[in-house]
């Protein structure tokens, strides 16, 4: 599990009683799916004829765009994990990123769940000896991506549930 069990009012929308904006929360999801969409290609080596976790990532940039509903961006993320369930190692992980970055759309605090989840991939793609680097790397990578509205709001959010995501954001 990587929400924690307490949620965070920074990722509860302002409409449902926490501080996250609308803007922010599309930020969180296009930034999810930017973390998803760089490990895709471990997916997609091995399950090259499957379009779910590429869907997902496409249904959650969608959602920003507010062409599809939440529901509709959650059902994607759904399908994403379903892809990844009976798979081991890099692709496993890297399906499991893109269902977590669809799922933004429903819960914002599943953006360290699409991070976390690419580490993984990364980390379990790499060589023997080099899993560690491999992990730091994408995990830097993911840094310099964050847009500077959410840079705070996520690095916290890093330090704060570094553990329950397999202190993966120790970069």
């Amino acid at each position: 599990m990587i929400l924690p069990k307490k949620r965070d009012p920074r990722f509860i929308t302002i409409r449902r009683g926490g501080t996250l904006t609308d803007s922010d929360h599309h930020l969180l999801a296009l930034w999810a799916a930017a973390c998803a969409e760089h490990v895709l290609h471990l997916f997609e080596a091995a399950q090259p004829s499957d379009p779910r976790p590429r869907q997902a990532i496409t249904q959650a940039r969608a959602w920003v765009r507010g062409e599809i509903t939440m529901a509709q961006a959650r059902t994607a993320a759904g399908h994403a994990m379903a892809a990844a369930r009976e798979l081991r190692g890099a692709a496993r992980e890297a399906a499991y990123a893109a269902g977590q970055a669809a799922a933004v759309a429903h819960v914002a605090a599943h953006e360290l769940g699409a991070a976390a989840y690419a580490i993984k991939a990364a980390r379990a793609a790499a060589v023997e000896g080099e899993q560690d680097l491999a992990g730091r790397l994408e995990c830097q990578w993911q840094r310099e991506q964050l847009p500077d509205a959410i840079r705070d709001l996520v690095l916290d959010d890093q330090r704060l549930r570094n553990e329950i995501c397999w202190y993966v954001f120790d970069c």
